[in-house]
């Protein structure tokens, strides 16, 4: 039993060194030696490790210039990969420390660019929505002559549009539940009448998450839903003139 538990305590002790060993090689190397793992990172697709291997490198080497090319290859591999809101980071992190004034141009078309591609749902998010229009418009002001123009300015008129079917979605909820003013309100925020609905192909919800979000016009689950007025509905008003906003009855007899 004496020897079993020396030969355990030996086997720790062991794994445990070792480890540190192992560990203890992962610091205090070169600039070229991180750089060169995360190239090696990156064409591997392990995009975790390559971040890893960066942050190692900015923590390390901070005054490197292989800083500068490894951040713009990590925001350009995040892209690749459809990591838009990592890619995004990286973006930013390349604008505010390494562009010249000649590569910020790119460098925030590509930003606007990871904020429009990270919307694949946009029904989900509406503050990335508006924060993509927002640095869209931005973008339009701060380069009107800039050769990404006419790709900023596509991506913005689809932005509008996804945040008018948003809107309109919201707005096609509170008909569902009998809120017509809350319905009125959504249509008049940010209205697009340049919009002809009836010429916008509507993005299809796949039938895996229809089951549960719906179709933005009817739910699955809408037939167990009693056809009565119900107590978030009372103060709603109804076509036939016989409720009131107040909920009581308009019957001049009482």
């Amino acid at each position: 039993m004496t020897l079993t538990k020396t030969l355990v305590s030996l086997f720790f002790i062991f794994v445990v060194f070792t480890g540190c060993s192992k560990n203890d090689d992962e610091y205090n190397k070169p600039a070229m030696y991180w750089y060169s793992k995360i190239i090696e990172s990156v064409s591997d697709g392990n995009l975790e490790k390559a971040d890893n291997y960066y942050s190692s490198l900015q923590g390390e080497h901070i005054g490197s210039p292989l800083l500068r090319e490894a951040t713009l290859i990590l925001a350009v591999a995040h892209m690749y990969y459809e990591e838009y809101l990592l890619s995004e980071h990286f973006l930013d992190e390349y604008v505010k420390r390494y562009a010249n004034a000649n590569e910020k141009e790119y460098s925030e078309f590509l930003e606007i660019k990871a904020k429009y591609m990270a919307l694949p749902n946009p029904r989900r998010d509406q503050a990335l929505i508006d924060e993509a229009i927002s640095a869209a418009n931005a973008f339009k002001a701060k380069y009107p002559h800039s050769v990404y123009y006419p790709i900023v300015d596509t991506m913005l008129s689809r932005l509008y549009m996804a945040r008018a079917a948003l809107n309109e979605t919201i707005a096609s909820l509170y008909d569902r539940i009998d809120k017509p003013k809350s319905a009125e309100y959504y249509r008049k925020v940010n209205p697009q009448p340049w919009i002809k609905w009836d010429e916008v192909n509507r993005a299809n919800t796949p039938w895996y998450r229809e089951w549960f979000e719906g179709n933005g016009k009817a739910s699955w689950y809408g037939f167990m839903i009693p056809n009565t007025r119900s107590v978030v509905s009372r103060n709603s008003i109804q076509s036939d003139g016989n409720i009131t906003d107040n909920g009581v009855q308009n019957d001049a007899a009482k």
